[in-house]
């Protein structure tokens, strides 16, 4: 069955007080469990997600103040920590027992943090870029600000909010780097989802500006040291096969990357492209993931065959 021309349902539920919501592409296979980017939703997923449906259960998680999940704009409560619980409440919500989890940029620390505290539930593990550095960095600096100037949260800030219409910002985006880089249907997925309908007729960001920016900035949240600590578990329990990916043109420090495969003990995979090489082309970022997940499924499976439970 083909599922490519099947619109994602949504759903939500309540975790902690705070709403969490996800789209769900549907798909008989394994589940397979997806994780976006800060500032942007599931629905940047939507043309990967439609085609992984064939093979694979496919959901995308809405982390804490993204797409359709509870709003929230205080920093103590954005940590990659809890993000993971919001996307494991939604997980254990729709009866996944073990999941593969794929995170890009914010999102593949929110998987580190999830592979961490549920190991044994996490078939396979494939980070992108993902923002979980080690303290040791010399760039670190950039992500632990004390005055929450980080350059990234200054032009969230500074974000435009309220736009007259999906048209309008799918025009504006797709003329903008580094979204000008986008396949248009993963652009598209993003626009659709991630902005809402307001009373006067117009449409505004779901992610907040300001939600963004603490994501980008604050030191007082659970942020990408923490999300390298958790690797570090993940490592030490060594139940979840995982793959670290980065992009040959992204302009972070390579070495954050270098320093997850280490960490991990696996090789860096460097492919061509930006910070989100996985939506710049859809071809290859399913046949990135479906050759991924496979080669991470067989180790699982050789794993559990020789070591029973391990």
């Amino acid at each position: 069955m083909s599922f490519e021309n099947v619109s994602p349902r949504g759903g939500k539920i309540e975790r902690d007080s705070f709403g969490a919501a996800w789209l769900d592409w549907g798909g008989a296979g394994e589940p397979l469990v997806l994780l976006h980017p800060n500032g942007f939703c599931a629905g940047i997923y939507d043309p990967l997600a439609r085609r992984l449906a064939g093979r694979y259960r496919v959901v995308g998680i809405d982390l804490r103040g993204h797409g359709a999940s509870e709003d929230v704009v205080a920093p103590e409560i954005l940590g990659n920590d809890d993000m993971a619980l919001d996307a494991l409440a939604v997980i254990n919500h729709l009866g996944f027992e073990q999941f593969a989890l794929v995170g890009v940029s914010s999102g593949g620390a929110v998987g580190a943090e999830i592979a961490a505290v549920a190991p044994g539930r996490v078939a396979a593990l494939v980070l992108c870029e993902a923002i979980a550095i080690d303290a040791r960095s010399s760039e670190i600096e950039h992500f632990v600000s004390s005055e929450d100037d980080h350059p990234l949260a200054v032009g969230a800030r500074r974000r435009r909010d309220v736009w007259d219409d999906r048209a309008t910002v799918l025009a504006s985006f797709g003329s903008r780097a580094p979204l000008d880089q986008l396949d248009s249907a993963a652009l598209a997925g993003y626009v659709r989802w991630g902005f809402r309908d307001r009373s006067d007729g117009r449409i505004e960001l779901s992610c907040r500006p300001e939600t963004e920016a603490l994501v980008f900035g604050n030191s007082g949240r659970h942020g990408p040291v923490e999300s390298f600590e958790a690797l570090r578990r993940v490592a030490v329990d060594g139940r979840v096969p995982a793959a670290v990916l980065a992009g040959s043109t992204s302009g972070l420090d390579m070495a954050w990357f270098r320093a997850q495969a280490e960490t991990l003990g696996v090789r860096l995979q460097i492919v061509e492209g930006g910070h989100f090489f996985l939506f710049e082309d859809i071809d290859r970022g399913v046949a990135l993931l479906e050759e991924n997940l496979t080669a991470l499924e067989a180790v699982g499976s050789q794993a559990r065959g020789l070591g029973g439970d391990r």
